[in-house]
C-alpha cells in the first residue's frame, strides 16, 4: 500500500486529471479501507501541503479526500478523517471550520461526542476543529447541554476566552432556519438568500411627510462591526461594502424611512430619489439575520466564506453593529437591542449593485428612530 501511495505522490503534478485517483480512493473507502485514504491524503499533504494552494492537483485530490473521510457513515471513516485532519490541520483555521461543518451535516450528534472526549489516539481533534464544531451543531438546532460529552467540554473554563465563546449554546429567537450546506462525496450546495426582497410589507415613500435632516456618525469601529458579515466579500472575492451610521434630528417612522435612505448620500444609492428606490421592505429581525448569515457563512462570488460557526459570529457582530449595541455587550444585550430595531430591507438599479447574484441592502432604525445604521454590499464573479 505505502508504495503504490509514493507512486500517486509521484505522479501527482504531472496528472492532468485526477479523477481515477479520487474514484479509486472512493472505492477503497467502499471496501472498507479508510487507512488508505487517510494515508494517501497525509503523504499528500506531507509533500506538497506547503505549495497546496498553487497546485491545483493537490487542492482538488485533497479535498476531495478529506470530504470522503468527514462525510461518509461509519466510525472507521470518521475516526481516519479526524486522522487526517489533526495531521494536516497545523493551525489552519479554514480547514477546521470546514472539517466541522461537514462532520456536522453527515454525522448524528451523539457520534460526534468522539471529536470531545479524546476517543481513539489517532482521532484526537484540535480545540480549534472543537469550537467550531460546537457551533455547527448549534446552528443545526442540537440543545448543547443535553450531550454531556459535549457540554462538559463547551462549558469549562477555558472555552470561555475563545472568540466562538461569546456566542449563546442555543439558537437566539431571530436565527431562525439559517441557510446552512449539505454535503455529499463528491461536493455540495447551499442556497443564496441575496438580491431585492419582498417578503415584508412594502414602505410607500410618504411624498408628503417632513424628512428629518440626517448627520453622519460613523466611525471605524462601527463600520467595521457593520460590514463584519460581508467583509469576506471585499477581502476574498470582488465585493464592495458601504457601513454607515446617521443621526436623525427627529424620529422617523416606516413611511418616511425610503425618503430618508435617499437624502443620505450614500454610495450604494447615489443619483435615486425616494421614487426610484426599489422594494424598501419592513423585515423582521430574522430576515435580517439570515442574509448576513449567509453572507458570512458562504461567502461572495469566488470565496467560500467563514462556514457556520464563525460566520453565526460574523453575522451577531454585524447586527450588533447595526442596532448601535454597545461596543463590549454580551450577546443576550446584542439579542435585546436587535429585537428593539426596526428593520428593513432595500434594493436599487444603480451601478454600484452589481446585481449578479449577491447584494444586500438591510438598514435598521435603533430605539427611539433617531439613530439609522446602512449595510449595503454587492459582489460578482
Amino acid at each position: 500500500m505505502a508504495e503504490k501511495i509514493e507512486k500517486i505522490v509521484a505522479k501527482l503534478p504531472r496528472m492532468r486529471d485526477v479523477s481515477k485517483v479520487a474514484g479509486m480512493a472512493e472505492r477503497r473507502l467502499a471496501e472498507g479501507d479508510a487507512t488508505f485514504v487517510a494515508d494517501l491524503g497525509i503523504a499528500l499533504h506531507g509533500k506538497y501541503g506547503a505549495e497546496g494552494d498553487s497546485l491545483w492537483q493537490y487542492r482538488s485530490l485533497f479535498s476531495t479526500l478529506l470530504r470522503l473521510l468527514t462525510v461518509t457513515p461509519g466510525q472507521e471513516n470518521f475516526e481516519q478523517g479526524l486522522r487526517l485532519v489533526a495531521t494536516t490541520e497545523s493551525g489552519r483555521r479554514s480547514q477546521s471550520r470546514h472539517v466541522a461543518s461537514l462532520l456536522a451535516s453527515s454525522h448524528p450528534p451523539h457520534d460526534l461526542v468522539l471529536v470531545f472526549d479524546g476517543g481513539a489516539p489517532h482521532a484526537r481533534a484540535s480545540e480549534e476543529l472543537r469550537a467550531c464544531l460546537v457551533h455547527e451543531l448549534v446552528l443545526r438546532g442540537l440543545d448543547v447541554a443535553e450531550m454531556p460529552g459535549i457540554a462538559r467540554w463547551a462549558t469549562s473554563p477555558h472555552w470561555s476566552h475563545h472568540p466562538l465563546g461569546w456566542l449563546p449554546l442555543s439558537l437566539s429567537v431571530f436565527e431562525e432556519e439559517p441557510g446552512l450546506p449539505s454535503y455529499h462525496a463528491r461536493g455540495g450546495s447551499w442556497s443564496i438568500p441575496y438580491g431585492r426582497s419582498d417578503d415584508g410589507p412594502q414602505t410607500a415613500p410618504d411624498r408628503t411627510a417632513e424628512v428629518p435632516p440626517a448627520a453622519e456618525t460613523t466611525t471605524e469601529s462601527a463600520s467595521g462591526a457593520i460590514a463584519a458579515a460581508v467583509s469576506n466579500w471585499a477581502e476574498e472575492s470582488n465585493g464592495r461594502i458601504e457601513a454607515r451610521t446617521f443621526e436623525l434630528s427627529a424620529p422617523v417612522r416606516a413611511p418616511v424611512v425610503p425618503s430618508v435612505l435617499a437624502s443620505m448620500e450614500l454610495e450604494s444609492l447615489r443619483g435615486l430619489t425616494s421614487s426610484d428606490l426599489a422594494a424598501v421592505s419592513s423585515c423582521p429581525a430574522a430576515q435580517a439575520w439570515r442574509l448576513v448569515f449567509a453572507a458570512a457563512s458562504t461567502g461572495g462570488a469566488y470565496n467560500h466564506g467563514l462556514r457556520g460557526a464563525y460566520g453565526r459570529l460574523a453575522a451577531w457582530r454585524s447586527l450588533a453593529g447595526l442596532s448601535g449595541a454597545a461596543v463590549h455587550a454580551s450577546a443576550a444585550e446584542v439579542e435585546h437591542q436587535v429585537l428593539e430595531c426596526d428593520w428593513y430591507s432595500f434594493g436599487a438599479a444603480t451601478k454600484w449593485f452589481e446585481r449578479v447574484a449577491w447584494d444586500i441592502g438591510l438598514a435598521a432604525v435603533a430605539p427611539g428612530r433617531r439613530q439609522m445604521a446602512v449595510l449595503a454590499a454587492t459582489d460578482t464573479d
